[in-house]
């Protein structure tokens, strides 16, 4: 049974990848429009993504993009506080929001036969949100207690926050997307309204629709609801600041109480995909599968793990590339008991210069060209999942184009590729961190 399954498996991969059916369009008011068919459930998610994260913040209001994500589901001049996601919910659907350095987006998943309503609602909540001043001093408590509860209160996501505002020396990737929390605490209504009236408006954000809909009847809605709202051209050009040349490496340190065990990071920073040349990023996202990607064949895991001389319990890595302007790879290490971080360390870095040097096992570099085959086979059998995949690399700047040839991309990686991106690893562009119980301060 085990061996007819896995020739299944193995004549899957060998078909041609599934083209999933996708219609683009624009509306007259600047709104782009992305509709990816899928008629096997009668149901349809509905994102829109708006160009506007926390990296287009400006100076001293870090926080405020994060902060109008919760707003949005306040009262419209249509919808009373709260009527947006209680209809949902009486459609049997769902809805949420998410923020991110370079966009924020919102989605409801719901019956195929309730699109209409959805995007009566959606498209009125782009122009016409009410905040009301006691709502909005309610929601800035609710913020402030969400960075208490993710932040403030886990030493590791502490510490992680610390990393990246040492790794991004001038770029505001560097910001935390929830904010500082002295800047989230003078938040105001009308902070909150100038953000909203600037970047909420059709030319500004990318409707995706994926689903069982046909283009015909998604482009019909979108013009009703959508079509009538009136651009914004006071959007201002996404500019972002540059990174300076990094120098030096930066080494951090926490202790606390709260620490149990003792642990190490490593952020690099790395190119992220570029529109148009995509092969660096898809070396990368190689080298941190080869690398830690598995829990028991990485080299991170064969080697530190379950060698002759285990160093480390537990090993990882991975490539952040899903970014506008810069990338990320990471690396966390933690050291079996007894052995000193300065161990792991020495390690890790003798690793990655084998690897630079030698290059990567041509079977395993095989075995992870498989599997990222798979996971973009079963990543394109989910609806949902290609929504956020598509709007995702929209707004990032990627085009149509790009996502479609990303999974051809990454077949055409070779083994010199990835040890051409082990070089990108500088550690004069990194940040290491260490995190040590308390009682191991010195």
């Amino acid at each position: 049974m085990r061996a007819l399954l896995t020739g299944l498996f193995m004549a899957l991969l060998s078909l041609p990848l599934r083209a999933e059916d996708v219609t683009a369009f624009t509306l007259k008011n600047g709104l782009q429009v992305v509709v990816i068919e899928d008629h096997r459930a009668p149901v349809v998610t509905q994102m829109i993504w708006y160009r506007a994260g926390s990296a287009d913040e400006k100076a001293g209001k870090s926080g405020i993009a994060h902060f109008l994500e919760h707003l949005m589901f306040k009262g419209t001049d249509k919808l009373a506080s709260g009527e947006f996601s209680e209809t949902v919910e009486r459609q049997g659907g769902d809805d949420n929001a998410f923020t991110s350095w370079d966009y924020t987006a919102y989605f409801q998943r719901v019956a195929a036969d309730r699109l209409d309503q959805m995007m009566m609602m959606e498209a009125n909540r782009m122009t016409g949100l009410q905040l009301l001043e006691e709502e909005v001093l309610t929601e800035r408590q609710v913020i402030l207690e969400e960075r208490s509860q993710r932040i403030d209160s886990d030493p590791g996501a502490v510490l992680q926050e610390q990393v990246r505002a040492a790794l991004f020396q001038n770029h505001r990737y560097g910001i935390p997307i929830i904010g500082w929390r002295h800047e989230m605490e003078g938040l105001s209504q009308a902070d909150a309204l100038d953000w909203y009236k600037l970047h909420y408006a059709p030319n500004n954000a990318t409707l995706v629709i994926a689903g069982d809909v046909t283009p015909d009847q998604v482009k019909a809605l979108a013009e009703q609801y959508y079509g009538p709202l009136e651009p914004n051209p006071a959007i201002p050009a996404r500019v972002r600041v540059k990174e300076p040349p990094q120098m030096a490496e930066r080494r951090l340190t926490l202790s606390d109480s709260r620490i149990s065990e003792q642990s190490l990071t490593r952020q690099y920073l790395v190119p992220a995909r570029k529109s148009g040349d995509q092969k660096q990023a898809a070396a990368l996202l190689y080298l941190a599968e080869l690398l830690g990607g598995n829990p028991t064949t990485s080299i991170l895991a064969r080697d530190m793990q379950f060698g002759a001389q285990p160093k480390a319990i537990w090993t990882s890595a991975w490539y952040g590339g899903t970014e506008m302007d810069y990338g990320t790879f990471g690396v966390a290490l933690y050291p079996a008991p007894g052995v000193e971080l300065a161990v792991v360390e020495a390690r890790l870095d003798a690793l990655l210069a084998d690897i630079a040097e030698k290059g990567v096992d041509p079977e395993a570099f095989e075995r992870i060209k498989t599997q990222l085959r798979a996971g973009e086979i079963f990543a394109r059998d989910n609806s949902d999942g290609l929504a956020r995949m598509y709007g995702e690399a929209l707004t990032i700047g990627l085009t149509l184009e790009d996502i479609k040839v990303w999974p051809q991309v990454l077949q055409e990686v070779t083994p010199a590729d990835v040890q051409a991106a082990a070089l990108l690893l500088d550690r004069k562009q990194s940040v290491t961190a260490m995190a040590l119980p308390e009682e191991n301060a010195e």
